[in-house]
């Protein structure tokens, strides 16, 4: 495999970093948190990129990771991860809107129990962004999917830690006489393995942007006439920081480029990017909160925008710990 970024990937990365810096600003991610149409601008922009979410996983991740940088908020990533991959699986007909940018949607599979597996339980959860799309793609028992407009179902926002993410419960009763498509049980595991490969190259956006933040003021941050960062307790923190966001950087480009070429190995390394980027989020939140000190801790300060997505994504599609348990299933089966 050769693991450098193409020209072309590095135009992508590039393109996305201004982009995103131009238009989400840390001031935009902090009026999201009480009004979510400060965001229809931002996706105003995204959506030229939504053709990334039938293309390479490679590319998507490029670009997703700079949306967990910025911790972006909007539909860019529900409709992209999840439902234009939907779409294409099933061959459906909304599939050239998405990719044009025209139309949005999201998807419902996991039930009570929070967990992205099949089953016939009318009220979905942690359904991302399912008031401001346009299509709801409902997988049900046999993965079932019936793609219906958002607006015939009925959603309950859930309040989470992350405000730029947000989630729903979605009552999906009053459509359950909708024409369904059918979706190989195989390739839906397919579609989630892509989603939690995304996410977890998003996280390592967000990591790096702590880690960043972190360093900065380790260098800035004057204590007994020398800045903090000349400290050694500091620097071993941040040196560990640094070493998980590379690990789990290397971990994410490695699962996007198996699940490319279809490797059998693609779910193994899934699993370990989304483990290892799991780490280098929690680790990257609670060592940034530390050196930053008290200032960290305050609503005034823009570290709590990422802290809150490194958390909150660190428990959506699986956590660490559960995903090392998978892990260890498909290495030693019993």
């Amino acid at each position: 495999m050769d693991f450098s970024l193409t020209d072309e990937q590095v135009m992508l990365r590039d393109t996305a970093r201004a982009l995103l810096a131009k238009e989400c600003p840390p001031i935009l991610v902090r009026e999201h948190v009480d009004d979510p149409t400060v965001a229809l601008p931002l996706w105003s922009q995204l959506k030229d990129f939504a053709a990334l979410g039938d293309g390479p996983c490679t590319d998507l991740c490029l670009f997703i990771e700079e949306t967990g940088y910025a911790a972006a908020p909007g539909p860019f990533f529900a409709t992209t991860a999840l439902f234009a991959p939907l779409l294409a699986a099933i061959d459906h007909e909304l599939l050239p809107a998405v990719l044009a940018g025209d139309a949005t949607g999201t998807v419902a599979v996991a039930g009570a129990d929070g967990q992205w597996t099949p089953n016939d339980e009318p009220v979905k959860t942690f359904v991302p962004e399912a008031d401001r799309v346009d299509f709801v793609a409902i997988v049900g028992a046999d993965a079932r999917v019936r793609v219906v407009p958002s607006a015939d179902v009925s959603t309950r926002h859930v309040r989470m830690i992350d405000f730029s993410r947000r989630f729903f419960e979605v009552d999906t009763a009053a459509v359950a006489g909708a024409p369904a498509a059918e979706l190989d049980p195989a390739t839906l595991t397919n579609l989630t393995a892509r989603a939690t490969a995304a996410l977890a190259a998003e996280m390592v956006g967000t990591s790096r942007r702590l880690f960043e933040m972190a360093l900065a003021y380790a260098k800035e941050r004057i204590q007994f006439d020398v800045p903090i960062g000349s400290f050694q307790a500091i620097q071993h923190r941040l040196a560990e920081c640094s070493l998980d966001v590379e690990r789990a950087t290397a971990a994410a480009q490695y699962a996007a480029m198996t699940l490319d070429a279809e490797d059998p190995e693609r779910f193994h390394a899934v699993h370990v990017a989304k483990a290892a980027a799991g780490n280098a989020a929690t680790r990257s939140a609670k060592d940034s909160i530390q050196i930053h000190g008290g200032i960290g801790y305050t609503w005034e300060h823009d570290l709590h925008l990422y802290l809150r997505r490194a958390v909150g994504s660190e428990y959506w599609l699986g956590t660490t710990s559960w995903h090392h348990d998978r892990l260890a299933d498909l290495l030693m089966p019993i």
